[in-house]
């Protein structure tokens, strides 16, 4: 049972409020800065103290606490920002007449570069979920399942897209002559997002599967806006499902589990654009970056690559 004050949940709602009607944040987002905050809260409460009552040394005694726990300084410095940002805005609504969080620094952190899969891998996991999904000998449910894994993964690949925006994609995304899709991204904003012809066919041929399972089981069957629909309270597939399922087709692929994740293929998917050549401005547009900072992670690419190009190419270079 919680131990959190009313007057925290009241505090930490309003916040929550303020930042989806105001910053357009994402059910995801808001979910992310309700645990950390309800974690605060719960560790103040066992200091005999509340978010309204919250002092600079209370904030410094958590961040310890956070410590010792374990916690790597990316989460440490993920829960202060949350903080931050919580405090920041009592005090603009008048709530609080001061901020303590104002003087706190986070923890030194060095940016990690990304877990890159290579084009082999990739390859190596489209060949396995193209094998599983033309398995005539499977049911007919088996088959949807497999044709919808190997539409995720062509899908993920070909577009960059962030696993949420890919799970709850509607089913209008698959329209036969779309070229591009509308993605609906982080504060709620659109772009557009080319197809290629592989994923298009890949999508064609999930369809065609799901339609199959309908016509076999029409009672069991109701119509839904989601490309990828399910039985859950969201109505279509969840980020942990699909994220299971790619686990299990990389160790169907010969390749470790705990190195391939969907955050991991869209990485692969801006890596291998910059490896080849394209632009990190594009990259940014494609990934949904607001800041070019965000996608400049990926500039380790960039720089392995002008160093083959003067390597292979240039006349003094060793040979």
């Amino acid at each position: 049972m919680s131990t959190r004050p009313a007057s925290d949940s009241k505090l930490s709602g309003l916040f929550l409020d303020m930042l989806a009607a105001e910053q357009g944040a994402g059910v995801n987002t808001l979910d992310a800065y309700r645990r950390d905050l309800e974690d605060f809260s719960e560790f103040a409460a066992g200091a005999k103290s509340s978010i309204a009552g919250a002092d600079t040394q209370l904030l410094r005694d958590y961040l310890e606490d956070l410590d010792e726990r374990g916690f790597k300084s990316t989460t440490v410095a993920r829960r202060l920002s949350a903080i931050r940002h919580l405090f920041r805005f009592l005090l603009s609504e008048k709530i609080r007449t001061d901020d303590p969080a104002a003087i706190l620094s986070g923890p030194k952190r060095g940016r990690s570069l990304p877990k890159v899969l290579s084009i082999a891998d990739v390859d190596r996991m489209l060949v396995q979920a193209r094998t599983q999904a033309q398995n005539a000998e499977a049911s007919a449910q088996q088959r949807l399942r497999d044709a919808r894994l190997y539409c995720l993964l062509e899908v993920l690949y070909a577009t960059g897209l962030r696993v949420s925006e890919l799970v709850s994609l509607p089913l209008t995304a698959a329209r036969r002559d779309a070229r591009m899709i509308v993605v609906r991204g982080k504060g709620n904003k659109e772009r557009l997002v080319p197809l290629n012809e592989t994923a298009k066919q890949a999508m064609a041929e999930y369809l065609a599967a799901m339609t199959e399972l309908q016509k076999s089981q029409p009672k069991k069957s109701a119509a839904s806006k989601w490309l990828f629909p399910s039985f859950g309270e969201s109505g279509h597939l969840t980020r942990q499902h699909f994220a299971r399922d790619l686990k299990e087709l990389a160790a169907a692929s010969g390749i470790a589990p705990r190195l391939v994740s969907p955050h991991v293929l869209r990485h692969a998917f801006a890596s291998h654009l910059l490896h080849n050549g394209a632009d990190l401005r594009i990259v940014q547009t494609l990934l949904g970056h607001t800041d070019i900072s965000t996608t400049q992670i990926y500039t380790h690419v960039v720089e392995e690559r002008l160093k083959s190009l003067v390597r292979d190419l240039h006349p003094l270079a060793e040979k």
